[in-house]
């Protein structure tokens, strides 16, 4: 029965998180280190990130993550088509070649 009413908790709970997510690091700062100064220096960076970019430290991080990884696919769609290009070309070379020594041979 606590199941149940800890996995309904999190689920109507879930869209909280993003409201609360400056408090999360700071949180576990002071829970494992026991540190108040850090915790607190955390959550005013992360306070002051917020108020100037309107974005959490965590959404930068995730923005970031997913422009490097667009950034890959096109490199790797880049690197793919010069790839057929240059082997296009290659064949086109070997046939024009072929044709030539042909020619020469007549």
């Amino acid at each position: 029965m606590k199941k149940i009413i800890l996995l309904v908790s999190f689920v109507f709970l879930s869209g909280c998180y993003q409201t609360s997510a400056s408090l999360v690091g700071p949180a576990y700062t002071l829970g494992s280190t026991g540190n108040i100064y850090q915790a607190g220096l955390t959550y005013a960076s992360n306070m002051a990130v917020k108020k100037t970019t309107g974005k959490t430290p965590s959404e930068h991080i995730s923005l970031y993550a997913e422009e490097k990884k667009e950034e890959e696919k096109l490199k790797k769609s880049e690197a793919k088509i010069q790839k057929e290009m240059a082997d296009y070309l290659q064949s086109h070379i070997e046939i024009m070649r072929d044709k030539l020594n042909l020619k020469n041979k007549l």
